[in-house]
C-alpha cells in the first residue's frame, strides 16, 4: 500500500470517528447522580383482619320497618306461636310468612298459586317477599270465587292477599252442604263464615270478584275507577309504609289528613245511602249508618225470627256471640252464635265484609252500600217491624250507576263499539268533542268528572256552540255553550228522516219484511225539547208542529232544571211560578180537553198518558191478524201476540209483520215512553205527534183535541 493511501485511510478514519463522538453527543441522556442503597426493613409478622361485617342499607328498609308488614310482635306474624309444632300452617303461610308468599308465587322454583308447605313462625313480610323474580312477572290473581283477573301491573302483588279468603261462593256452598232449603231455618251444620281482613280488592272490584255476597235479582256496582294515575294500590298507598299519599289527595279533595278523608263525598254521589237526611256527610260515614240499620236487623231477626239474640263484636274471634242473657253485651261464658239460617248468614257475612274493610269507603264504598241495603231488605222480608229503607238509596244517579245496563251491556264482548262509545263511555265524549268521531273503547264505570269537565282547563266545562241531531239539525243553547253538553247524548238516535229513509218507496199498509222497529233511545229529552226544529219524533206529511219549547227566562236549558250530578230535577224552583212541586200536575191556562177525559185541571202529564194508551189500543187494533204486543224493557220492545193475549208468552219473538204505518206509530208510541219528562220538555209538541199518530193508524179521535 502507498504512503498516499494510507493517509487517506487516516483520514477517513478520523472524520468517520468525529461523526461517531457528535452523534453520541447529540442522544446522550442528562448524567444522574447513582442512588445509594437504602438498607430493606424487615415486615412485621402478619397479622388476621377484624372480622367486621360489611353491611348495606336495603332501599326504603326504615320506611318499612314502620309498617304493619315489618311489626314481628302483630298477631298476624304471631298466632301460630304456641302451636305444637310452631309453624303457620300452608293455607295461612301464603299471608303470613315471606316463605309462604314466595312459596305461592313461585319464587322458590315451585309451582305457583299453591303454597306446598307449613312456614316457620316468626316470619313477616320482607323485601324478598315482594321483591323477587315471580312477583316481577306475577299479572294474574285468582279470587275466592274463582274469578281471575289477568293482565294487572304490580297490584298483582298486593291483591294476592288483599281479596279475603271467601265470597258469596263459599257461602251459597256451605248452606248447600248443610241441605237447608229454607232460608229461615235454623242448621246446626251452618257457622259464621269470615271474608278475613282488609280485602280491599272485593270493594274496588266489586261484581267483578263476588266477595260480597250478592242477592240474586239484583245487579252490583262494577271495578270502582278512581281517576287517570290514581288507579292502582301503590297509586294512593306507600308501597313500604303502606301509609296513604295524602298530597295525592290533595289535588282533587280538600283534605289535611288521612282522617278528612272519611269527609270526601263527590258531587256525583247525591243519594242519600243512610236515609238520614243527610247528603254532605262522607261516604264514610254513609256507610257507619248503613252498618248500624244492617246490625240492627240482624239483631233484630235473630231474635225474632231464629229465637237467639246476637251480638257482634268486630274485635273479638268468632266475632258473633250468642247474647244468652239477652242484655246486649257479650258477657263471660257467652260462646259463638250457633242459631244460623241461610238469610242471617248471608246478611252477617256481608256485614262482616264492610266492616273489615276500614278503608272500603275510598276502595268501593258504592258496591259496599249496596251489599249492606240488600242485606236489610232481605231480613225486612220477615221482621214484624222492617228497618226502614224509604229514604234510603241503594243506586247512584244514571251517569254514574256503573251496575246498570247502560254500562255493563258490553261487559261480554271486552269494548263498547264506536257507534255507542260517545255516550256509553266515560271517554266517549271528550274523544268525540276532539275528533269528531268516536273509536270502540273499553267499559267504564259510567261517567268520570272528565267527561263534561275539561282537563285541560279543568274544572270549566267543555263548551260546545250547537250540537247535530240524527235529523242533521245543528241545534243548540245560544246563550249556554256547557248546557249544550247534555244534548251530545239526549237526542235519541233517529228521526222522522230515518224513518222515512227504512220506509222508502213502500205504501202505507204494504207489509214488508225488510222492514225492522226503529228505535229511538233513552231520554232523547233535547229532541223533544227542541220540537220540529230537530224531528226526533216521526212528523206526518202535511201537518205543523211546534218548535223549541222556551218555558220562562232561567229555565230554557237542561241544568236549569235538572241537576247536573244527580240529574234530579230542581221540583223547589217549580213554585216560583206554578201552586205545585210536584211537575206532573202542571198545567197552564188551558182549558183543552186533549185526551177526552173530562178532565181539564189535570196536569199535562195526565193528558199525555191517557193520549198514549189510546195510541197503543189503535196500534194493537191495526195490527189485526197478525197482533203484536209491547215491552219498555225487553228488546226488542215489540213482540209478535201468537195467541192474541195480550202478554209476552215464552217463545213470542219480535214483531216481524211491519207496514209504513204501523212503523211510525210504534216509533212515535215508543218515544213518549223512553222519554217520561215529555210533558215538561215539549208537552204541547208530544201532544200533536200523539194525536196525529192515533188519526193516521186509524184510532178513534173523537172527543180529542189537537194543540
Amino acid at each position: 500500500m502507498s504512503i498516499k493511501t494510507t493517509k487517506k485511510l487516516v483520514l477517513l478514519s478520523v472524520l468517520i470517528l468525529a461523526v461517531a463522538v457528535l452523534t453520541a453527543c447529540a442522544q446522550a441522556p442528562v448524567a444522574t447522580e447513582v442512588p445509594v442503597a437504602v438498607p430493606t426493613q424487615t415486615c412485621p409478622a402478619p397479622v388476621p383482619c377484624p372480622e367486621i361485617p360489611v353491611t348495606v342499607a336495603a332501599p326504603f328498609e326504615e320506611l318499612w320497618k314502620s309498617s304493619p308488614h315489618a311489626d314481628d310482635t302483630a298477631e298476624a306474624f304471631r298466632h301460630w306461636d304456641a302451636e305444637n309444632p310452631a309453624e303457620v300452617p300452608a293455607d295461612c303461610a301464603t299471608c303470613h310468612s315471606s316463605t309462604g308468599f314466595q312459596d305461592f308465587v313461585g319464587a322458590d322454583g315451585s309451582a305457583a298459586f299453591v303454597t306446598d308447605a307449613n312456614a316457620p313462625v316468626g316470619s313477616v313480610i320482607t323485601c324478598v317477599t315482594c321483591h323477587n323474580d315471580a312477583t316481577l312477572t306475577l299479572s294474574t290473581v285468582k279470587f275466592p270465587s274463582g274469578v281471575e283477573l289477568t293482565g294487572l301491573g304490580g297490584e298483582a302483588t298486593c291483591m294476592t292477599c288483599h281479596q279475603g279468603r271467601a265470597s258469596m261462593v263459599q257461602v251459597d256452598e256451605a248452606i248447600t252442604k248443610a241441605a237447608v232449603t229454607d232460608e229461615d231455618t235454623i242448621s246446626a251444620d251452618l257457622g259464621f263464615i269470615n271474608i278475613h281482613y282488609f280485602a280491599a280488592a272485593v270493594s274496588r272490584y266489586g261484581t267483578e270478584v263476588k266477595g260480597g255476597y250478592e242477592y240474586a235479582g239484583n245487579t252490583y256496582d262494577t271495578l270502582f275507577e278512581h281517576v287517570s294515575e290514581v288507579q292502582t294500590c301503590t297509586d294512593c298507598h306507600n308501597s313500604h309504609t303502606l301509609q296513604i299519599k295524602i298530597d295525592t289527595c290533595k289535588g282533587c279533595h280538600e283534605v289535611e289528613s288521612v282522617e278528612d278523608l272519611r269527609k270526601v263525598r263527590e258531587p256525583s254521589s247525591a243519594g242519600d245511602y243512610d236515609g238520614d237526611g243527610n247528603v254532605t256527610e262522607g261516604i264514610y260515614d254513609e256507610l257507619e249508618g248503613l252498618k248500624a240499620l244492617t246490625l240492627t236487623a240482624i239483631q233484630a231477626y235473630a231474635s225474632e225470627v231464629a229465637g237467639a239474640p246476637i251480638l257482634y263484636s268486630a274485635d273479638a274471634y268468632p266475632y258473633f256471640f250468642a247474647d244468652a242473657n239477652a242484655n246486649g253485651t257479650i258477657d263471660e261464658g257467652e260462646g259463638k252464635y250457633v242459631s244460623w239460617t241461610p238469610r242471617l248468614l248471608k246478611a252477617a257475612y256481608n256485614f262482616q265484609t264492610v266492616t273489615k274493610d276500614p278503608g272500603g269507603f275510598a276502595h268501593g264504598g258504592k258496591y259496599l252500600i249496596q251489599l249492606l241495603h240488600d242485606s236489610i231488605a232481605n231480613l225486612n222480608e220477615k221482621l214484624s217491624t222492617p228497618v226502614d229503607l224509604t229514604t234510603a238509596a241503594r243506586d247512584d244517579a244514571g251517569h254514574f250507576a256503573s251496575n246498570t245496563e247502560a254500562w255493563r251491556h258490553w261487559d261480554a264482548e271486552g269494548e263498547v263499539p264506536g257507534t255507542c262509545a260517545k255516550c256509553h263511555n266515560a271517554e266517549g265524549l271528550p274523544q268525540f268533542i276532539k275528533n269528531g268521531v268516536n273509536i270502540a273503547m273499553e267499559p267504564t264505570s259510567g261517567l268520570y268528572c272528565t267527561t263534561c269537565h275539561n282537563s285541560a282547563e279543568w274544572p270549566a266545562l267543555y263548551a260546545m256552540e250547537s250540537v247535530t241531531f240524527p235529523s242533521g239539525a245543528k241545534l243548540g243553547f245560544a246563550d249556554a255553550p256547557n248546557a249544550n253538553l247534555c244534548l251530545n247524548c239526549h237526542q235519541g238516535r233517529e228521526s222522522t228522516l230515518s224513518v222515512d229513509k227504512a220506509i222508502g218507496t213502500l205504501k202505507a199498509d204494504d207489509v214488508s219484511e225488510n222492514l225492522r222497529f226503529r228505535n229511538v233511545h233513552y231520554f232523547a229529552a233535547g229532541a223533544t225539547l227542541f220540537g220540529t226544529e230537530a224531528k226526533g219524533v216521526y212528523e206526518y206529511t202535511g201537518k205543523t208542529y211546534k218548535g223549541v219549547n222556551t218555558h220562562a227566562t232561567g229555565f230554557s236549558t237542561c241544568v236549569n232544571c235538572h241537576d247536573p250530578h244527580g240529574l234530579t230535577v230542581k221540583t223547589a224552583a217549580c213554585s216560583g211560578c206554578h201552586s205545585t212541586t210536584d211537575p206532573k200536575t202542571i198545567r197552564m191556562t188551558s182549558v183543552a180537553d186533549y185526551d177526552g177525559d173530562g178532565d181539564v185541571k189535570e196536569g199535562i202529564a195526565g193528558e199525555i198518558e191517557t193520549l198514549a194508551e189510546k195510541l197503543y189500543a189503535a196500534i194493537v187494533a191495526k195490527s189485526g191478524a197478525a197482533p203484536l204486543v209491547y215491552s219498555a224493557s225487553a228488546y226488542p220492545y215489540w213482540f209478535a201476540d201468537a195467541n192474541a193475549n195480550g202478554a209476552i208468552d215464552d217463545g213470542e219473538q219480535g214483531y216481524a209483520a211491519w207496514t209504513p204505518r204501523l212503523l211510525k206509530a210504534a216509533y212515535n208510541y215508543q218515544y213518549v215512553q223512553k222519554d217520561p219528562g215529555a210533558f215538561a220538555h215539549n208537552g204541547i209538541y208530544i201532544m200533536q205527534v200523539l194525536y196525529d199518530s192515533i188519526q193516521d193508524v186509524g184510532g178513534s179521535t173523537t172527543g180529542l183535541t189537537r194543540p
